[in-house]
This record gives structure tokens, C-alpha cells and sequence, in this order.
């Protein structure tokens, strides 16, 4: 029986080491996994307009006046048309100043992947167009065009038959179709980097 007792009280520091007292855990609630495309994936993520594919935008600019909006944007889009991914042809081609309108054509590359001995890319084209009234800024994106493999075999592509819901989103509107999803996903981050940007510019924010 002592030798029994002796064995038991060496084995207790071993027990009480494996022990898990589960009442001492914090409670912690399941992680939901999120869906890394629920951004493109969202309705209306990419708005149909009289059958062609338009985002527009209303960006406030409290205390600024038309002719003031229509300065910053203007020199704006100028600069855009200077960046180093655009291409020939990209244009400020509307600055009327009597009814303060803007109007830009763009032409420029879209990097999907650029990597050592691998670059994935396509050619945007794309116009916005800009009505300037006191207090506000009315933007629009719209006639969206690809013209992708242009060194291999060229192939063109509208918004309206590549990004659109119809052709870029499953049925049950859970995932985009791999093909034409890397097509949503960069021109809709494209749009959200030129709206946001304008936003910061009429806004003053730095």
C-alpha cells in the first residue's frame, strides 16, 4: 500500500500538468471565412446603364465653387493622361468652361500579374465624363473596353459582354468565373481609386 500511495503522489505533478481545465478558456465565437470577392460580388457592383456598363458618382465639395471644381479636375484628369501606364491617344478631349463639362479618353494598361519573365496585362480604354455644379462633382465612368494579348493573338472585349453579371458572375452570385474575373476585379478597383481620388482632391485631404 506505501508503495502504491509513493507511486501515486510521484505520477500527480505529471496528471496535473496533462490536465485542461476547459472552464478556464475563454469562449471564443467561430470565425466566419469571408469571401475575398464579396467586393465584386456585391449587386450592382458593376451598373448597367441603357445596356451599356456606367458607374457614376456624385462626389460632394462643400464650399467650392463650380469654376473651383472644375480647376482641380481639370488638371486632374491632365495628369492622368500623362501617367506612365497610359498609351497613345489618351486625351482631355472636352473642357467646356461655359457649362463647366470635362470629358477624358483613356487609353492605358491594366497589370493583372508582373512577375520575372511574366507579364499579365490588358489595355483599358475608357472614357469619364464630368459635370461640375457649386458644391459637387458629377462623374461618370463608361464606355469600358479591353483589347487583351495584343502580342500574341489580339482580342477585344466590351465591359458589357466580359465584367457584366450576365458573364462574369455565377448563377447563385457566390463567385466570378475565373476567366473574365481578374477583368471585374481590377476595373472595378480602378473606378474606386479615380472616384476616391477625386474625392480627396475636392476635399482637401492629404
Amino acid at each position: 500500500m506505501k508503495r502504491l500511495m509513493i507511486a501515486l503522489l510521484t505520477l500527480m505533478p505529471m496528471l496535473a500538468t496533462a490536465q485542461d481545465n476547459t472552464w478556464e478558456r475563454v469562449e471564443q465565437a467561430p470565425v466566419e471565412k469571408t469571401n475575398p470577392d464579396a467586393k465584386y460580388l456585391e449587386p450592382n457592383a458593376v451598373p448597367v446603364v441603357d445596356g451599356k456598363v456606367c458607374w457614376e458618382t456624385v462626389i460632394e465639395a462643400p464650399g467650392k465653387s463650380k469654376q473651383e471644381i472644375y480647376d482641380i479636375l481639370k488638371e486632374q484628369l491632365i495628369k492622368m493622361t500623362q501617367e506612365p501606364n497610359q498609351i497613345e491617344n489618351s486625351t482631355l478631349a472636352v473642357h467646356d468652361s461655359i457649362n463647366f463639362e470635362l470629358g477624358a479618353v483613356f487609353h492605358e494598361w491594366l497589370v493583372f500579374k508582373n512577375a520575372t519573365l511574366s507579364l499579365d496585362r490588358t489595355q483599358l480604354n475608357y472614357q469619364l465624363l464630368v459635370t461640375c455644379s457649386d458644391g459637387k462633382a458629377d462623374v461618370k465612368m463608361t464606355r469600358i473596353s479591353y483589347d487583351y494579348d495584343l502580342s500574341r493573338k489580339p482580342v477585344h472585349y466590351s465591359a458589357e459582354e466580359w465584367i457584366t453579371d450576365k458573364y462574369a458572375v455565377n448563377k447563385k452570385h457566390t463567385k466570378l468565373y475565373p476567366i473574365s474575373a481578374k477583368f471585374r476585379r481590377k476595373t472595378i478597383d480602378r473606378k474606386d481609386f479615380i472616384f476616391n481620388k477625386f474625392n480627396t482632391l475636392l476635399n482637401d485631404k492629404k
